[in-house]
Order: structure tokens, then C-alpha cells, then sequence
């Protein structure tokens, strides 16, 4: 099996059914969860570098408001309706930023021919279960969201630009 088959074997296997079952919606390779006045939102983005031998992803994780979503009929969420595109990273500890996965991709994650594809899942998932879903998961609320993403400055402040001009048109 080359990288790609194996990327789309993880996906199809793991990471759909898993976001599914924690009430993400799909379309392509972009899952997101709206929570009333916000959702929560993750896509995966593979490098253009990418060939059937070796390739390398990211996800690109945050939130956004629910009234900012371009789709007007409010059934699809976008990358682009994102308040906070920030990558998985910043969602894992400091041990988890360089493990044998993630330290030689050009992106994030990196997948070759010879990849362990059972190795490489429970790393994923120890990322996603122990790191990133919880977080996620954590967020009820604005100001949760606000109180989160405080220690991203520049992005902290483009969610509170965007919830200062909502909460002044309710």
C-alpha cells in the first residue's frame, strides 16, 4: 500500500467514524460541530508537496462564530468561516510536537510507504483522544472560547472583534 492509500484508509477507518461519533458533521476532509453561537472546526490539509511514496498533513483546528458562516443556508462550514486557524500544535503538549510521526513532516504529520499504519493511528489517536478533543470538547461557550484562545494573541483578538460586533447587533 503507498502513503496515499494508507492517508485514505486512516481517514475512511479512524478519523470520520471517530468525529462522527463525537457529533461532527463531514463534507471532504473538514468536520465541524456547532455549538448555538459558535462551532468548532477541523480540516485536514495535505501539503501540494505531497506524492503516493511520502506526504505530509496538517489540521487546522479552531472556531468561529455560527452568524459569520458564508454558507447563508448555515448547512456547511468552511476553513475560510474560521476565527482561529490554528494548527494541531497548538492543541498538543510540548512532548507531543515532536513524536517519530510528526518530527520529520514537512506539514505536520508525515505518512511513507513504509509506514506502521497500526503505529502511526495510536499515536493519532493519542493526539486527538488525549490532546485536542478534550480541549475542544471543553468549549461551551463564547467565553470559553475567548478564555482559550487568550493565549494566542493575534487570533484571541479577531474572536473578540468578531463577538464585540455580535453581541452589539443582539
Amino acid at each position: 500500500m503507498n502513503a496515499k492509500e494508507k492517508q485514505i484508509k486512516f481517514i475512511k477507518d479512524y478519523l470520520k467514524p471517530m468525529l462522527k461519533g463525537e457529533g461532527f458533521r463531514t463534507s471532504g476532509q473538514t468536520w465541524w460541530k456547532i455549538k448555538d453561537d459558535f462551532f468548532v472546526l477541523i480540516n485536514l490539509q495535505n501539503s501540494q508537496w505531497n506524492s503516493k511514496e511520502e506526504l505530509s498533513f496538517c489540521f487546522n483546528i479552531g472556531v468561529g462564530l455560527t452568524e459569520n458562516i458564508k454558507d447563508l443556508r448555515k448547512k456547511k462550514v468552511t476553513y475560510f468561516d474560521l476565527a482561529t486557524p490554528l494548527r494541531e500544535g497548538a492543541y498538543l503538549s510540548d512532548f507531543r510536537q515532536q513524536h517519530k510521526y510528526r518530527k520529520d513532516g514537512w506539514l505536520g504529520y508525515k505518512i511513507t510507504d513504509k509506514t506502521e499504519m497500526t503505529d502511526f493511528a495510536n499515536e493519532l489517536k493519542t493526539d486527538f483522544e488525549i490532546h485536542i478533543l478534550p480541549k475542544l470538547n471543553g468549549l461551551e461557550s463564547i467565553d470559553d472560547c475567548l478564555e482559550f484562545y487568550s493565549k494566542f494573541e493575534f487570533w484571541n483578538n479577531v474572536l473578540k472583534t468578531q463577538v464585540e460586533k455580535l453581541r452589539k447587533t443582539s
